[in-house]
């Protein structure tokens, strides 16, 4: 056992000094050396001032190493296809699988993730204005019902999610197996109520709140308190059982033997030390693998990194596996049965476009519909909070 544990860490320090090694490597080749000639004044000058050239020299690599972190690393498609390949050996062979999910399985849906080149943050950072839009318009992307297959034929045990998009629910995962961490933008709740109260809506619930208030508008039927949102915002933290469900998360990566994230920075994840169970030795650990174009600050642990789009990598495991690529169908969506129906004093205390059936889409007009994807809805989780960032850099 010592044997083991000592090389499973020898290993890990092994990866993490070859990193380490490559990131010195291409530093020195990027640095650029100017020849400009200095007169014997500023030679002194900058002799003077050691501590300040050396602050900047170190403020310089590291806004570099920033630059590369954020860039986007695609693998050529015959080293793509041989690590899917690899993944869908260790899937076969593993007992217990939990996906960890983020932003970048919803780009395809039209859904902007945050810290992407074309991300909310990074564009904020870069002084862009970002729109805003009723992202109840989406729908679960070809990710979302890969993994909800995966779940259907018990080859993954649970998803831990840090969205708010409510596409895993309505790709028909069940609700048991998945772990929404921040919330989901469909359902309001009653805590109030013992046990809490849920109403999962046909609509964006978050209208009217924001950070540290939560309150819908809408009242409980029975206690009649009124609802909040799920959400958890940053500098919040979240304890409602449901939709977070934290237990389920907690238990699950306890049992697992392979982690797999997609399409997450893992920058808000890794603080979550009860999902990677670090209490254990190195080589205790499940195995982990990512899927992501960027850096994240688990690589260095990571058995396999995958550099790749989201759907590209999922529609290929699927074939790997000898799974057929499941496909969307809106009449078959769960959040039409689990909604419920707003009583008749509540029909106007929202804006926000509701989710409709297949055959209320066949009925709508055209010029309904393009009116409808015309209007940018400001507000909501995701409005609210990038319009907020906005105030604060102008003010700034």
């Amino acid at each position: 056992m010592d044997v083991n544990t000592n090389s499973g860490c020898s290993a890990r320090a092994e990866r993490k000094q070859r990193e380490k090694a490559r990131i010195i490597q291409r530093e020195k080749q990027r640095q650029t050396v100017k020849t400009t000639e200095r007169t014997q004044e500023d030679r002194a000058l900058l002799q003077e001032h050691q501590d300040t050239v050396q602050e900047l020299s170190r403020r310089q690599s590291r806004r570099a190493l920033l630059k590369r972190k954020q860039e986007e690393v695609f693998d050529d498609a015959e080293n793509l296809k041989a690590k899917v390949r690899q993944m869908a050996e260790a899937l076969q062979q593993a007992k217990h699988v939990v996906i960890y999910t983020g932003a970048g399985i919803s780009t395809a849906a039209s859904i902007p993730d945050y810290r992407g080149p074309n991300g909310v943050w990074t564009q904020l950072q870069k002084g862009r204005s970002v729109s805003a839009s009723d992202l109840s318009r989406a729908e679960p992307t070809l990710t979302h019902m890969c993994i909800w297959m995966l779940h259907k034929v018990k080859m993954v045990q649970h998803v831990v999610s840090q969205n708010c998009d409510g596409l895993h629910l309505r790709s028909g995962l069940p609700r048991h197996a998945l772990s929404e961490l921040h919330g989901n933008m469909f359902i309001e709740v009653c805590d109030s109520c013992s046990p809490a109260r849920e109403f999962i809506r046909l609509f964006d619930v978050t209208e009217r709140t924001a950070l540290h208030r939560h309150g819908t508008g809408r009242l409980c039927p029975l206690c009649k308190a009124e609802l909040r949102d799920t959400i958890v915002h940053f500098g919040e933290r979240g304890t409602l059982e449901q939709p977070l469900n934290w237990k389920g998360a907690a238990e699950a990566a306890e049992q697992a033997d392979l982690i797999l994230c997609l399409g997450s920075s893992l920058k808000v994840l890794k603080k979550y030390s009860c999902l990677w169970c670090m209490n254990r030795p190195a080589n205790k650990r499940p195995k982990l693998y990512i899927v992501n174009l960027q850096w994240t600050p688990k690589d260095t642990l990571a058995t396999l990194k995958i550099h790749g789009k989201c759907d590209a990598v999922m529609g290929l495991l699927m074939e790997e596996l000898g799974l057929g690529t499941p496909v969307y169908n809106r009449s078959q969506d769960p959040i039409f049965s689990l909604a419920k129906p707003l009583s008749p004093q509540e029909q106007k205390s929202h804006t926000r476009e509701e989710i409709a059936p297949p055959a209320a889409l066949e009925h709508a007009s055209p010029d309904t519909q393009a009116q409808g994807e015309a209007t940018a809805v400001q507000g909501g989780w995701f409005g609210r909070g990038y319009a907020k960032a906005r105030r604060k850099r102008k003010t700034v």
